[in-house]
């Protein structure tokens, strides 16, 4: 009985299949018609032998023989012709190439359309699954098996499918075949058959489970390498390049070793079939020889049954690797069929798509990631539109997870929230998406050129649009002094770009959407006061855009028209800066932190530039333990 998640993988197949059907159809025909020609040869071989050379009559099985040697003039004349007998098995040897071909061909193009139509379908997949998703899953591993596992099923499809024809077609015409021929040697040459099939059942139930491990084991493998490539400028600031590569070796030995375990099953495989081939041969030989001697067959039917053991043996073998390729691609499908699984951002036709200005209102909004543990609680502000609001918080405070909440990257789960009298929830989500630009504190740059990263949230802009974006971002005199200017490539995620500059382009990336909600999730981190103040002059004198800036800069906080503390998932303060200066409170303790590093570097800066000695300066040295304890302060 086949098991459920078995049929669910082989029904997956059979899906991925569609608009090559034909193809695959056509292919398991000619590889039919291929193995058909092919055993028509030893026939031709035993006529010649026993009938035309020798003086038995042709079997009365035969009797499409018969009247092919008649139509070529009977006996006597291919006694004479013996070439004519030769040149039919050159023909018949011909016609089982261009099947062979034709099956090859076939079966080739049905299984890299196949593979395509994989790759977009779970490529697909991927972009509409939950943010959370890919929040939590290995890069790595998802490469691994939207290439590796698909050219797993490919290879399967292109190869292996297809034998399943001809061993069907050998099933049903051979062994009748053999029968009518001579029972008892067709049994002699069948003895093994059932062994042989049953060890290779037995080996496909074995290496499945290998090649799952082979499998797992490749794609931490991807991971570690992957994370590697992708931060190697941190693994050389921390010289970790050893650590790096034990790391790497680590995974790479696990991966070696359960790919030997793999080669080691399938040497004994072919070993032992192998063996129990050629004593089937053996067994048909001797028997046939002694029964041949005694006058119990013809020499004929024993070069018959010699030439049909191998071409039921072959395939019979072939099957392990059949069944093995097999158990390789249903682990494939497995872990493709998982990815599939994952339920995608529901889409409901009945959302409304409002015209959004930018008025919100919180009221008692509480969210949690995993049940059970709250990361906001009872969360109500109001902000009209044009505003901006400033968020400050300790790390884990729930700062993040609110401004994901307006873009609705996650649904919060108590509470409401009203985007110009609109709930938050029954807005459809790429509407709102269209119209909040999210900047996040680690932007992502593509491989491409500065004009097509800062054109990628609108394919249509014009130059003018960018250069206006651009010095809104403080960069366009930035960009003007790279040798080659907007088409000057910044490599993948950037690296030839400083924080500052990747943080810039992501801003000037999504204002040149012109959303009503812009959101700044501590984008401004990497630049310095200066610039932060420039551009935040920029954005606010546009007076367009409802704004949320996340910050850990009193400097960059104080401008906001509401300035929302958060601490353990609660708002613990609301106000404005002159209003929150006053209370005692988390902000005010960072803001005079801040204002007495702020007023002791104004000091040094002011200080003679020759000193006599470091005392004299009055500078205050920090230690790791001091700026520990006043973080633990703050």
């Amino acid at each position: 009985m086949i098991k459920k998640g078995r049929l669910q993988q082989v029904t997956l197949l059979w899906d991925f299949m569609r608009g090559n059907r034909v193809l695959y159809a056509g292919s398991i025909a000619a590889i039919g018609l291929a193995t058909g020609f092919g055993l028509l040869a030893p026939l031709v071989l035993r006529a010649t032998i026993d009938s035309i050379i020798g003086d038995k009559p042709l079997s009365e099985t035969l009797i499409w023989l018969r009247r092919l040697i008649e139509s070529a003039g009977g006996k006597e004349v291919l006694v004479r012709n013996l070439w004519m007998c030769s040149l039919t098995v050159i023909a018949l040897a011909i016609a089982e190439g261009v099947f062979q071909y034709l099956k090859g061909r076939w079966s080739a193009i049905a299984a890299e359309s196949t593979a395509q139509h994989i790759r977009d379908r779970v490529y697909d997949h991927l972009q509409h699954l939950h943010y959370n998703y890919h929040v939590n899953a290995e890069t790595g591993d998802l490469i691994q098996r939207c290439t590796s596992d698909v050219d797993t099923i490919r290879q399967f499809l292109a190869v292996q499918f297809v034998e399943v024809g001809r061993a069907l077609f050998i099933i049903v015409t051979v062994i009748p075949l053999m029968f009518a021929l001579d029972q008892r040697m067709a049994l002699v040459t069948m003895a093994i058959i059932p062994i042989i099939f049953g060890f290779a059942y037995l080996f496909f139930l074995k290496v499945q489970k290998v090649f799952q491990a082979s499998d797992e084991a490749e794609g931490r493998m991807s991971t570690v390498l992957q994370e590697n490539l992708s931060g190697v400028r941190v693994v050389r600031a921390f010289t970790r390049q050893v650590y790096e590569i034990e790391k790497f070796d680590q995974t790479n030995q696990d991966y070696r070793d359960t790919t030997y375990r793999l080669i080691r099953l399938l040497a004994v495989y072919w070993l032992v079939s192998a063996f129990l081939g050629m004593t089937q041969f053996g067994i048909v030989l001797i028997c046939g020889a002694y029964w041949a001697a005694k006058g119990l067959i013809s020499l004929g039917t024993l070069v018959v049954f010699i030439a049909y053991v191998d071409q039921i043996i072959r395939p019979v073998r072939q099957m392990g690797r059949v069944l093995t390729d097999m158990g390789k691609a249903l682990v494939a499908l497995k872990r493709i069929q998982e990815i599939l699984a994952e339920p995608t951002e529901s889409v409901e036709q009945a959302q409304t798509k409002p015209p959004i200005h930018g008025n919100l209102e919180f009221r008692n909004v509480s969210f949690e990631y995993e049940p059970g543990k709250p990361v906001l609680q009872d969360i109500s502000f109001r902000i009209q539109s044009g505003q901006t609001v400033a968020i400050l918080g300790p790390t884990g405070s729930g700062k993040t997870a609110l401004v994901h909440l307006l873009a609705r990257l996650y649904d919060y789960q108590q509470g409401s929230i009203t985007l110009d009298g609109v709930e938050l929830k029954e807005i459809d989500k790429h509407w709102l998406r269209k119209h909040v630009g999210l900047v996040l504190q680690e932007p992502f740059l593509f491989s491409k050129t500065v004009k097509e990263n800062i054109r990628l949230a609108r394919n249509n802009t014009q130059d003018a649009e960018i250069f206006d974006a651009a010095r809104m971002a403080s960069l366009h005199e930035v960009i003007l002094q790279f040798e080659q200017g907007y088409e000057t490539a910044v490599g993948e995620k950037g690296v030839t770009l400083s924080g500052g500059q990747k943080q810039r382009m992501a801003i000037a990336r999504t204002l040149i959407r012109h959303c009503p909600i812009l959101i700044f999730d501590d984008s401004l981190s990497a630049v310095d006061t200066e610039t932060d103040a420039v551009i935040r002059h920029a954005i606010r004198s546009r007076n367009y855009a409802t704004t949320f800036m996340i910050s850990h800069r009193i400097a960059t906080l104080a401008e906001a028209d509401l300035i929302l503390v958060l601490d353990g998932g609660r708002l613990v303060q609301a106000g404005s800066h002159a209003e929150l200066i006053r209370q005692e409170g988390l902000y005010r303790r960072i803001w005079t932190i801040q204002s007495e590093l702020e007023d002791e570097l104004t000091q040094e800066m002011a200080l003679p530039e020759h000193p006599q000695n470091v005392e004299d300066l009055g500078v205050r040295f920090y230690t790791p333990e001091s700026l520990h304890r006043q973080h633990c302060e703050v």
